[in-house]
């Protein structure tokens, strides 16, 4: 036999997970320092560099 589903509290509990997966991003994204934020930007410019260094045509556009 099928589980009885109250469907207004399936629909809170889902819109808490989505609350909660929102703050975690926004968390990750603004709880950072500003010494790993330097850091984070300078690895994804140095593999940007890493990136265009190795690429076998240039772009002229």
């Amino acid at each position: 036999m099928a589980e009885i589903v109250n469907l207004r509290m399936a629909r809170k509990a889902k819109a808490r997970a989505d609350a909660r997966a929102q703050a975690e991003e926004a968390r990750a994204r603004h709880g950072a320092t500003k010494a790993t934020r330097e850091k984070t930007s300078a690895e994804i410019a140095r593999l940007e560099r890493t990136v265009e260094g190795a690429r076998r045509k240039k772009d002229t556009d």
